[in-house]
């Protein structure tokens, strides 16, 4: 009994969080009259430029995460094996950082995005999240866990600093880098203040400003308003159903490893 009062508890709550994505894909695939089509997703796509906001998206999602994973592993590996000057002091910084609320910056990024001549571009989606604090303490962390004999006898056998970093650290560290990629990821994919603040043409324009255009533009029209939102969604669920495995399996392999 006690097993099927978890089971039968576990199933509604996966039903009350399925129910929502299902309705979502119900309304996208009919029409008014409730009938199957796929005019929802050709109209946003011939006439809002889906095309053009998926596309700016990927890319600036993409690169935020790409750069993440480069930077923040950089950073995380002089914090966690360098005696480097004062340390402690930007770690310290990296956890301030982590305490102060996203939005507070708002403004002084805007306004440094205009100084710099970089308001409605590219640069103003990518340059401020090249960088996570979160993804350097993660990283940190992670790396101190880390036996250092492997990377001593690598230097004994004469490879290189950067040889080391990335043919031998950063391997073992994937199980953090793809926690922070699918992080990262997510984050600046759902992102929607900072785009809409930051780009003004439609040219920079991100997904989550076009629905929400969308929703205005078309006065609430459920059936285009959820075909756009399953455009926004695939993606996520796709990386999910991709990199699941791989995360679980890592930690569980580094767990034996220990």
């Amino acid at each position: 009994m006690r097993q099927f009062g978890k089971y039968t508890l576990l199933a509604i709550i996966f039903v009350i969080m399925v129910f929502p994505l299902l309705w979502m894909f119900y309304l996208s695939l009919t029409s008014v009259q409730s009938q199957f089509t796929i005019q929802n997703f050709i109209y946003i796509f011939s006439s809002n430029n889906f095309g053009l906001y998926l596309f700016n998206s990927l890319f600036v999602g993409i690169t935020v995460t790409v750069g993440n994973i480069l930077f923040c592993f950089m950073c995380g590996y002089a914090l966690a094996r360098r005696k480097v000057p004062g340390s402690k002091f930007w770690l310290y910084t990296v956890l301030i950082v982590l305490m102060v609320p996203v939005h507070i910056v708002i403004i002084p990024i805007y306004i440094l995005m205009n100084k710099l001549g970089l308001y409605d571009s590219y640069w103003a989606l990518i340059l401020p999240w090249l960088v996570n604090p979160i993804g350097i303490f993660l990283i940190k962390q992670y790396i101190s866990t880390l036996p250092e004999s492997l990377e001593e006898a690598a230097r004994i056998d004469g490879a290189g600093e950067m040889k080391i970093l990335f043919r031998i650290v950063m391997p073992l560290c994937k199980p953090a880098l793809a926690i922070l990629a699918i992080q990262v990821f997510m984050t600046n994919w759902n992102s929607f203040l900072f785009p809409f603040i930051l780009t003004s043409s439609e040219t920079y324009r991100t997904l989550p400003v076009a629905l929400a255009l969308l929703l205005g533009y078309q006065s609430i029209d459920w059936h285009q308003l959820m075909a756009g939102s399953v455009v926004a969604v695939l993606p996520i669920l796709v990386l999910f159903l991709i990199f699941q495995r791989q995360i679980i399996s890592d930690i569980t392999a580094g767990a034996f490893k220990q």
